[in-house]
This record gives structure tokens, C-alpha cells and sequence, in this order.
């Protein structure tokens, strides 16, 4: 063997014995790796109670809890500019398109056909530096509506319970389920959608709602049980809605009262969103309702609405998410100034 040929010899070995130990490497990180996934996955379904109906399933939903961790974490850690950051939550083990179809049916899609009040009594309105009006006592517990997509019912009655406090200084909580039951003649159909602006309108026609206690929540369409002869325990005179794209003026309906709004809450960053101000990438696909129920400005100097969502309270920050206000669209972050509304007492 000539000295090139055992050099050639010498050099391809050690390729051969350092690719070998790479792969070894490799091999045994990917195992360490997805070992601590799976003792994560065994922890959050023990947290969440969660239970799978076969092995199939089960590791269907590892794959899918995986790739979701790894985003979370690779969202985490892309740098220090971001002022929020996302969480392992209870939706960890669904795909964002199943989150959506769960829990986002507000039916922004069916707005232009519906006629918009034209009066906006807060038109003239003062505005403080900040509100929270869980501070005022006007904004009841978190709730969660679960795979039913009715955050248009969760929405308008949070909005109710807000001005109910307001006109009589009793907080109530209301009952999401009748209107699920019960608002159904038009556009809101129960865990299949529907629209802020006609729950107020059924609340009036219906001489208001019952509370939680009396109608409690089941999160499935149901046979409407509200019974004639029993009174309701809160009355709205009339709705309106905030003059559209216009964040100014969504302000002064936030600073009086609790608000009806409509976000793009499509992305993923939405779904795992744990804490900050929120200041991720949404469009204006309206297909969530919530409510404003405050705003103020962080720390850092971000400009922020204080929502209210109805994804229980290991979503977020205990149930609310901090959006970036003030943003150079006027349909503001996410939409949120496209569709606000609120009832009037």
C-alpha cells in the first residue's frame, strides 16, 4: 500500500469513526429529547385530567403535543423584544385548526347584513390614563365555555354583568346557557355561533336573563328551560355599537362600561399565549368574541386593552390577555376596533 492510499485509508477511518460517534450522539439526544417529552405529556395529562380513548390516539397526541412544545419554546426563545410569551396550556395536544373549530365561531362574516346603530351616547367622553374594572367589582369570575363555540353568548353576557353592576351595584353572573338555548330564531346558533349585537337584541326581547345559578352552563346546544314564570335577575334597555375602526373611541366606551368586542383570535400564538402584552401577527378575520373590560400601559411604556376571555383561567394571565393598543391600524391589533359594541341600561 503506497503512502497516499494509507493516508486516503487513515483519514477515511476516522471520518467513518467521527460520523459513527455523531450519529450516536445524535441517536441518544433525539431519545433524550423525546424521553422528556413524553414524561411533559404524562405530567400535563395528569394536570389536566386528560384520558385518551386507545394507544393510537394517545400517541396521535404526543406527536401533535411535541410539535407544539417545540414551538412554544422556539417562540420563547427568539429573543428579548417580545413582550409576551406563550405557555403549555390545555390545548397543548390539538392542532390549531381543531382549536379553532372548537371555540371561535363569532359570525363577523355575517355583519353585513346587519344593521349597525348609529348613536354612540359616549361620544364625548372623558378618558383616564387607565381602567379595570375587576377593581370596580363590575366584572364577574373567568369562565370557560369549553368545545362549545358560543364566545358570542360569553361575550354579550360578560357585557350585561358589567352594566347590570353598574346601574344597580349588584354583580351577577348571568347565564351564558339560556342564550345558547334560547337565542336561536336568528343568527346565533348556540355552540355553532353567532353575534354579540343579537344576543343584546334577544336579551331585550326576552325581558332579560336568568342568572348562572338559576340556568347553569353545559357547554352542548340544549332545549330552552327558561321558565315564563320566574323574573330575570338583569335587564338591558338597548345596545349600541362604538363607531368602527376608531381604537379613540373604543377607549371612551372602555372607560364607562365593559365592552363587547371581536377579535382574529385564529393564530397560534393566541392558543398558547401565557403572559405580556400581546403584539404577535393577527389579521381581521373576526372569529372570536370577548370583552374589554380595561386597558393601561405596561411597564416598558406598550400601550394595552385588558380583555376578558371565556377559556377558563389556566389561559393566560388567569384568564385575560393584555393587547397592544394604539397601533398604527385602525382596526386596531387583531381587529379588536372593528365590531366593539355594549348594552345600555
Amino acid at each position: 500500500m503506497t503512502a497516499n492510499n494509507q493516508l486516503y485509508h487513515s483519514i477515511s477511518l476516522s471520518l467513518l469513526l467521527c460520523l459513527g460517534l455523531f450519529a450516536i450522539q445524535v441517536t441518544s439526544r433525539t431519545l433524550q429529547d423525546d424521553s422528556i417529552i413524553y414524561e411533559k405529556h404524562e405530567q400535563w395529562m395528569v394536570h389536566y385530567g386528560k384520558v385518551y380513548k386507545d394507544l393510537q390516539e394517545r400517541e396521535n397526541r404526543l406527536k401533535i403535543f411535541k410539535e407544539n412544545v417545540n414551538y412554544i419554546e422556539a417562540s420563547n426563545n427568539a429573543g428579548n423584544n417580545k413582550l409576551y410569551k406563550l405557555g403549555i396550556n390545555q390545548f397543548a395536544d390539538i392542532t390549531n385548526e381543531e382549536f379553532i373549530a372548537s371555540r371561535n365561531k363569532f359570525k363577523g362574516h355575517m355583519c353585513s347584513s346587519i344593521t349597525k346603530t348609529s348613536t354612540f351616547k359616549y361620544e364625548n367622553a372623558s378618558v383616564p390614563s387607565t381602567v379595570d374594572w375587576r377593581k370596580k367589582g363590575a366584572v364577574t369570575p373567568v369562565k370557560n365555555q369549553g368545545q362549545c363555540g358560543c364566545c358570542w353568548a360569553f361575550s354579550a353576557v360578560a357585557a350585561t354583568e358589567g352594566i347590570h353592576k353598574l346601574s344597580t351595584g349588584k354583580l351577577v353572573s348571568l347565564s351564558e346557557q339560556e342564550l345558547v338555548d334560547c337565542d336561536t330564531k336568528g343568527v346565533d346558533q348556540g355552540c355553532e355561533g353567532g353575534l354579540m349585537d343579537d344576543a343584546f337584541k334577544f336579551i331585550i326581547q326576552n325581558h332579560g336573563l336568568h342568572t348562572e345559578a338559576q340556568y347553569p352552563y353545559q357547554g352542548v346546544d340544549g332545549t330552552c328551560s327558561a321558565n315564563e314564570t320566574s323574573t330575570p335577575a338583569a335587564t338591558i334597555a338597548g345596545y349600541e355599537d362604538v363607531p368602527a375602526n376608531n381604537e379613540n373611541a373604543l377607549q371612551k366606551a372602555v372607560a364607562n362600561q365593559p365592552i363587547s368586542v371581536a377579535i382574529d383570535a385564529s393564530g397560534s400564538d393566541f392558543q398558547f399565549y401565557k403572559s405580556g402584552v400581546f403584539t404577535g401577527s393577527c389579521g381581521t378575520q373576526l372569529d372570536h368574541g370577548v370583552t374589554a373590560v380595561g386597558y393601561g400601559i405596561s411597564n416598558d411604556g406598550t400601550k394595552y386593552w385588558l380583555v376578558k376571555n371565556s377559556w377558563g383561567n389556566d389561559w393566560g394571565e388567569e384568564g385575560y390577555i393584555r393587547m397592544q393598543r394604539s397601533v398604527d391600524a385602525a382596526q386596531g391589533l387583531c381587529g379588536i376596533a372593528m365590531m366593539a359594541s355594549y348594552p345600555t341600561a
